[in-house]
């Protein structure tokens, strides 16, 4: 698969001439050659139909992707009856230490393994030249504007192709064009890597086409392990995709290759696609919708449009959520006049490159929009762009740390609508979750979310009844980790309506399982057993194991999903019995434990890691993202987390640097947070030893696990934010954790907990301004490192702990500003 895109764009010698063209802003990604593998060609979606651009000359490819097209179909019932006989042995193993018995007795617990997130197809666009060859060869990715441009030039004609992926007109647009009348030659074919067939009409080709009813995890050898046919259960989804031209000049006709334009100054491609997925609980082929009428009916409505007007309404709308932050970190232009790929290059050599900064913070941004749109379907392990059958993990929901980094910055970064397609999935995984609670533990309350998920809303414990390492497979604490993102909505935002209606009843959910599923220990607390801390291994004594009794990780998601519940009936003044059961249960938790080396312990007791600088950090939950362990109010856990970090490392895969600096944020270590920042934009390449190895970001930006994971992409963004905001304490946390390295910026547009607009201006590292606007209204504590005031006002900032703190009463609808001194 890699070696097929690597050679399926053209190479040609380009006698590009340095510096003959460059980005018109800051905010692009650019180049001056085509891309030659994936991980160098530019991402577009509308959050349902995403799109791959390489930018070649003779040969461009667009590898695209549907947002709800996955293998598979509803989930079966029943998976494994048997499972809830081998708990209670279980159990009784793990207190007894006897950790052999108790992996066997896990595997007989699992479930099946997730569907996966499959590719749609390929369009690939020819272009004949009479003589010559390319030169001034340019490509961007506006993401300020989510287009992607290919320029370049052929016996003196320059050629230009545009491309953008409409949400509002739901269709793609390809517009070619050439700067001297009738130069244009185009012969556009598609093609997919799925079973299809293709339907031609005079200017349109259409492919037509059936998604596997299975497609086995990449990781998991099982032959055959793509199933086509299920005669016993309704899985495989139908999917279409039309492509369409239009000319003013040109001619254009249809055969078995494509669709030929030939003698035209100008050439627009429309672009739609659509599956026959109806819910996850909906067979896609006898209950599906009919894909051939969706694709149809959006392609039929964008084409009633001029291309000026189908670009005006993307841009609008793109416009309307990515231009409400702004982060400028005080930098020359002539930074960002160089190739994306060669600023990257030097950065990795130790540069400095402000500006690529702040265009990774905003990429992330820009990513979360074009991936995440569709109902009920969230951003997936690689958002929604992926070329393989059998993608890495399945590219599916992995719910012990991945699908939740793709949210984190959806608040603070003000796109908050485009977390709703996670509060959509987590309704459905809470009906199976319940399923899953009865069949695999007897547990007759609540729901509960294992490991992976998928469009079908699975929630049992992967594995394929055996065949998964426990240390992933039986980890039990999904639902309750994915309820803090529906508690974090209501606190960006306010809304009552939303926490009453749905938060609240999902987060109870969670906690009824909760309560069902933990059991006293030998000392009288409660715990979790069995308990992992995934994806890790330890050693207790001479025995090496991954089960456990109350992993740290566990007892942090625990404490953090019953304080926010008890929170949450405060507000609405209800459920006052439940909660004091929740209370009761918090006061005997087995608590936090600090180890030996002075650390935070990951274990049950001080057991010894097998890997010492594991890619996880499970035990650090409560400092990141939740906020049971903080230096303001707990210096002494604190203290031992940053220990448990320091003796974890500074490398890793991607995503992990990326959570780790979210850890050193919320530590108020900015210094050490910029470190990890630097190594998360480490070059890395493809197939390549000079840059190769760790995690890093690819030439795209794209997130280097390595292969790709967009989680990494997603929580960098979230992790410059918690060093220049934070608001977890009922305050708003200015500039917490600055690095020395961005001694001046200005940022705007940021969110604060509490539904409060943020922006701050800082010179020589400290604030120089900074204002509020109160959306919600109500007490406002304002934390910062030097002193403050209250401008038209006599209140001043006093002396705390941490730094100053200004507090005052803000009203509803009103701005604020903040001055230093």
């Amino acid at each position: 698969m890699k070696k097929r895109y690597a050679l399926i764009v053209l190479v040609v010698l380009f006698a590009s001439r340095p510096g003959t063209a460059q980005p018109r802003h800051p905010l692009a990604l650019w180049y001056q050659q085509p891309a030659k593998t994936w991980t160098e060609a530019l991402p577009l979606g509308n959050g349902r139909l995403g799109a791959m651009v390489f930018g070649g000359v003779e040969e461009e490819l667009i590898q695209l992707n549907e947002s709800s097209l996955w293998s598979g179909g509803p989930l079966r019932e029943p998976v494994n009856p048997e499972s809830p006989k081998f708990l209670q042995p279980l159990r009784e193993a793990l207190f007894s230490r006897e950790y052999d018995k108790a992996i066997t007795l896990a595997k007989k617990m699992q479930g099946i393994f997730s569907e996966s997130f499959l590719p749609l197809g390929d369009i690939l666009i020819r272009q004949s030249f009479s003589s010559g060859q390319p030169v001034s060869y340019y490509r961007d990715l506006d993401i300020r504007d989510a287009v992607a441009t290919t320029k370049y030039t052929v016996a003196g004609i320059q050629y230009i192709r545009e491309v953008f992926v409409s949400a509002p007109d739901k269709v793609m647009v390809i517009r070619i064009s050439a700067d001297k009348k009738k130069q244009l030659n185009i012969q556009v074919a598609a093609r997919s890597q799925l079973k299809y067939r293709s339907v031609f009409f005079k200017d349109m080709l259409t492919l037509k086409g059936k998604a596997p009813a299975h497609a086995e995890p990449s990781y998991y050898r099982k032959s055959p392990s793509i199933v086509y046919e299920d005669t016993a259960h309704c899985r495989g989804m139908r999917f279409e995709l039309m492509v369409r031209a239009t000319t003013v000049d040109g001619e254009i006709h249809t055969d078995t290759s494509g669709i030929h334009v030939s003698g035209a100054s100008e050439i627009v491609f429309y672009v739609t696609a659509a599956t026959s997925f109806n819910g996850y609980d909906k067979c896609p082929d006898s209950d599906g919708k009919d894909e051939h009428q969706l694709a149809l009916g959006s392609l039929t409505q964008a084409m009633r449009k001029t291309y000026g007007q189908l670009r005006q309404s993307h841009l609008s709308d793109h416009h309307t959520y990515f231009n409400r932050v702004s982060l400028q970190l005080q930098e020359p232009a002539e930074k960002w006049s160089l190739p994306t790929d060669e600023r990257l290059a030097r950065y990795r050599t130790g540069n400095t490159d402000l500006g690529l900064e702040a265009l990774y913070f905003q990429y992330g941004r820009y990513l979360l929009i074009a991936s995440s749109r569709t109902p009920a379907v969230p951003a997936n392990l690689q958002g929604i762009w992926n070329k393989e059958l059998r993608p890495p993990w399945s590219s599916n929901y992995t719910t012990n740390i991945n699908v939740q980094m793709n949210y984190w910055p959806a608040e603070s970064t003000q796109l908050s609508e485009f977390h709703e397609p996670l509060f959509g999935l987590l309704k459905q995984l809470a009906v199976t979750g319940k399923r899953t609670a009865k069949e695999f533990y007897n547990i007759t309350q609540g729901w509960v979310v294992n490991h992976n998920s998928d469009i079908w809303a699975l929630s049992n414990p992967v594995g394929d009844v055996g065949n998964g390492d426990p240390k992933w497979a039986n980890w039990a604490m999904g639902a309750n980790w994915l309820s803090r993102h529906l508690w974090e909505h209501y606190l960006y935002t306010g809304d009552k309506t939303f926490l009453r209606g749905t938060a609240y009843p999902l987060m109870k959910g969670a906690a009824e399982f909760t309560l069902q599923w933990l059991v006293k220990d030998p000392t009288g607390h409660w715990v979790t057993a069995p308990s992992t801390s995934p994806e890790n291994d330890f050693t207790d004594g001479n025995k090496i194991s991954a089960i456990t009794i109350a992993s740290t990780m566990d007892m942090g998601i625990i404490r953090d999903l019953f304080h926010n519940l008890i929170r949450a009936a405060a507000v609405l003044k209800i459920d006052k019995a439940f909660t004091d059961t929740l209370q009761d249960r918090l006061d005997k938790l087995y608590p936090f434990q600090v180890g030996s080396q002075g650390n935070l312990q990951e274990w049950y007791k001080d057991f010894a890691d097998v890997d010492p600088h594991h890619r996880h950090a499970s035990h650090l939950y409560a400092l990141y993202p939740a906020k049971e362990i903080s230096p303001l109010h707990t210096p002494v856990l604190a203290a031992a987390a940053k220990k448990a970090l320091e003796l974890r490392g500074d490398d890793g895969t991607g995503w992990s640097l990326a959570w780790k600096i979210n850890l050193w944020a919320r530590l108020l270590d900015g210094d050490h947070a910029y470190t990890l920042f630097r190594n998360l934009l480490r070059l890395t390449k493809e197939n390549s030893t000079e840059y190769g190895g760790g995690g890093g970001a690819y030439p795209n930006l794209f997130d280097a696990h390595p292969p790709f994971q967009i989680d990494g992409n997603f929580a960098g963004t979230a992790g410059v934010t918690e060093m220049l905001l934070q608001s977890q304490h009922n305050e708003i946390h200015l500039l917490p954790a600055l690095p020395k390295a961005w001694p001046d910026g200005e940022v705007k547009g940021l969110v604060a907990r509490g539904n409060t607009l943020v922006a701050i201006n800082w010179r020589d590292g400290k604030i120089s301004s900074a204002v509020l606007f109160a959306r919600n209204g109500g007490k406002c504590t304002v934390r910062t490192a030097q002193p403050v005031r209250l401008a038209k006002s006599n209140k001043r900032s006093v002396k705390s702990t941490i730094g100053y703190t200004l507090s005052f009463r803000a009203e509803k609808g009103k701005q604020y500003t903040i001055e230093a001194g």
